[in-house]
C-alpha cells in the first residue's frame, strides 16, 4: 500500500514500515521499504535504525532488514486468537494426520481471511495460504465460510466490490457468490474445487463458540479429485470438538 508524503505521527510511519513486509517478503532493503511505504528514504532509514535499536527490526549481514523476534514476542502476548489457537491445535493436528496434506485455521479480518495456523507435510498439494497470510473472502473455502456468517453489511460490501478471478473456477460474479453463500449456510460447509489452483480443493467448516457465534473457519486443502467430499465428516467432527473445548475456555482479551 502506497501513501503520499511523510505526514502522520511517528507511530503511523512506523506502522507503514511494518506493512511493507508482505507474507512473501521476509527481508527488504531500506530503499525497498521506502518505496513500499511511501516514505522518504531518509525518514525510512532513520526509523528503521530506531526500530532495530529496540529489537523490533533486525539487519542481516547483507544489510537487508527483517521483522525482529521482539515484535513476534509482543504480538503473541497481545493476540486475540491465542486461546483459540491453543484450543484448536490438538484437533488441527489430528485433522492433518487424517488428510495428510494441509489443515489450517482462518479468522475474519476486515474483508479478508487471515490464516493464523497451518499444518502441512512434504509432498502436499499446492497451497497458496500461509501463517499470517491473507486471501479475499470470495476466493477460498475459509473465506466463504466466514463471509456466509458475517454481518449483512460486510457481505453486501464484498458483493459490490470487484471479485478477483484466480482460475476459471473462482467465484467472480455477485449472483454466483450469493448462491454459494446461501449453500454454505444451508449445508454447513464450503467446497471449492480449483478455486485458487486447478490441482487443489479447499473444504472448510465454521468453528463456533459457546454462543454459536462463528469465530473462525477450519479448512483442509487436498488434491482436487473425486475423494474430496470424504473430508467433510472429519472436518465437522473436529469443529464440534473445538466448539466443546471453547465452551470451557475464554478467549484472550
Amino acid at each position: 500500500m502506497r501513501h503520499g508524503g511523510d505526514g502522520g505521527s511517528v507511530l503511523s510511519r512506523a506502522v507503514r514500515i511494518f506493512e511493507a513486509f508482505g507474507p512473501g517478503e521476509r527481508a527488504l532493503r531500506v530503499g525497498e521499504i521506502a518505496a513500499r511505504s511511501g516514505l522518504h528514504r531518509a525518514t525510512t532509514s532513520r526509523l528503521v535504525a530506531e526500530l532495530v535499536e529496540h529489537g523490533l527490526l533486525v539487519r542481516d549481514a547483507d544489510r537487508r532488514v527483517r521483522i525482529g523476534v521482539r515484535m513476534w514476542e509482543l504480538a503473541m502476548r497481545a493476540s486475540p486468537t491465542l486461546s483459540l489457537r491453543e484450543a484448536v491445535m490438538p484437533f488441527l493436528e489430528d485433522l492433518h494426520g487424517v488428510v495428510g496434506h494441509h489443515a489450517q485455521l482462518g479468522v475474519l479480518d476486515g474483508a479478508e481471511v487471515l490464516f493464523v495456523e497451518r499444518l502441512s507435510a512434504p509432498g502436499s498439494v499446492i497451497n497458496y495460504t500461509r501463517i499470517a497470510g491473507r486471501l479475499p473472502l470470495h476466493a477460498s473455502s475459509s473465506g466463504l465460510v466466514l463471509l456466509a456468517h458475517a454481518p449483512h453489511e460486510l457481505r453486501e460490501a464484498v458483493l459490490a466490490a470487484p471479485l478477483r478471478r484466480y482460475t476459471p473456477e473462482t467465484i467472480a460474479t455477485p449472483d454466483r457468490l450469493r448462491r454459494v453463500l446461501a449453500d454454505v449456510r444451508r449445508h454447513g460447509y464450503a467446497y471449492c474445487p480449483g478455486h485458487l489452483h486447478a490441482d487443489a480443493l479447499g473444504v472448510a467448516v465454521p468453528v463456533t463458540g459457546a454462543d454459536r457465534h462463528v469465530l473462525a473457519a477450519l479448512s483442509v486443502i487436498v488434491p482436487n479429485d473425486d475423494g474430496g467430499r470424504a473430508v467433510v465428516p472429519v472436518l465437522r467432527a473436529a469443529a464440534r470438538g473445538i466448539a466443546r473445548t471453547l465452551g470451557n475456555l475464554p478467549l484472550a482479551e
